[in-house]
C-alpha cells in the first residue's frame, strides 16, 4: 500500500457537514461539478450548500471513456483540485473503486475530499458489501466521517427483468450497505414517484439518493418522499457543452458573442 497525504486541515469537518446535510430534513441538492471552473461557478450559486464531481465528465474532460478507464490517481487529482478550490464539502463519484474501494477512498481523503459514490455494477451482494466495508474502514482509520453514497446498478443493470425485482434488489442491497456502514443509498435510474415511494419505505427516510432524470419527480416532491440527495451526474456537463455547441455554429455561421457575458469566479 502506498503512503497517502495526512487529510488537508478541515477535511473531517467538511465531511461531518456533508453527512448532516444527507441526514437532514431538507433535501440536499448537488449539482455536478468536473474542474475547478465549473465547481466555483456552481459554489457561487446562492443556495449551494455541496458539491459532486460527475466521473464520467472528468473523465471526457481528459480525453477518457468512462468505466474506470481514467488513470485512479488522474481523477483523484481533479478532485483534489476541486475540493482544494472551494470552500464547500465535495463529494467524489470514484465508480467502483477502481479495484481497491479501500485504498481509494483513504487517497481521496488525503485529497481532501469529504464524500464519494461507490457503484456496486451489480456484482455479487457479498462483493459488493465488503467493498462499502473496506471503504468506510479506510475512513475510520483516517478519523474522518465519511459521507459514503453506496451506489446500486439494480435499475441500470437490471436489464428487461420486471420493475418489482429491480425495487427489491436495490432494497435488499440498499440495506445491507447501510448496514455496512454508507451514508445513504444511491439508485439511479428513470423512475417516478412511486418507485422512490417503495424505495424509501424499504430503505430508510433520508437513506436515499437520486438522479435527476426526466421521470424523477422535481427537487420539492423528492423531499416531501423523504429522499435524501439528488444529483445530476453528467448531465450538467451536457448542458454547458451544448450551449457551447450552440455558440460556435452561431459564431462560424457569422454570429456575434452575445451581450452581458459574464466573468468567471
Amino acid at each position: 500500500m502506498t503512503t497517502a497525504a495526512p487529510a488537508p486541515s478541515g477535511t473531517a469537518d467538511r465531511a461531518a457537514e456533508l453527512r448532516r446535510l444527507h441526514e437532514a430534513p431538507a433535501l440536499l441538492q448537488v449539482v455536478n461539478v468536473w474542474d475547478v471552473a465549473s465547481a466555483k461557478v456552481v459554489a457561487g450559486v446562492p443556495g449551494t450548500t455541496a458539491l459532486a464531481t460527475a466521473s464520467h465528465s472528468i473523465a471526457a474532460t481528459f480525453g477518457y471513456p468512462d468505466g474506470e478507464q481514467i488513470p485512479v490517481d488522474l481523477m483523484l487529482e481533479m478532485a483534489g483540485r476541486i475540493a482544494a478550490a472551494v470552500d464547500l464539502p465535495v463529494s467524489a463519484d470514484l465508480e467502483a473503486g477502481y479495484g481497491d474501494a479501500g485504498e481509494t477512498i483513504r487517497k481521496a481523503i488525503g485529497r481532501g475530499i469529504a464524500g464519494a459514490n461507490l457503484e456496486d455494477q451489480l456484482k455479487p451482494l457479498g462483493d459488493s458489501v465488503a467493498a462499502v466495508r473496506a471503504a468506510v474502514a479506510a475512513a475510520d482509520a483516517e478519523g474522518v466521517p465519511f459521507a459514503l453514497n453506496a451506489r446500486t446498478d439494480a435499475f441500470l443493470r437490471g436489464g428487461d427483468r420486471p420493475l418489482a425485482d429491480s425495487v427489491a434488489d436495490a432494497i435488499e442491497r440498499g440495506r445491507a450497505f447501510l448496514d455496512a456502514g454508507a451514508t445513504c443509498v444511491f439508485v439511479p435510474g428513470n423512475f417516478g414517484e412511486d418507485v422512490i415511494a417503495d424505495l424509501v419505505a424499504g430503505i430508510g427516510e433520508r437513506r436515499v439518493s437520486v438522479i435527476g432524470l426526466p421521470s424523477v419527480p422535481a427537487p420539492a416532491r423528492l423531499e416531501e418522499l423523504g429522499v435524501a440527495r439528488v444529483s445530476y451526474g453528467p448531465l450538467t456537463q451536457r448542458v454547458a457543452l451544448g450551449a457551447l455547441e450552440d455558440l460556435a455554429t452561431a459564431l462560424i455561421a457569422g454570429g456575434v458573442l452575445p451581450s452581458g457575458i459574464r466573468p468567471l469566479n
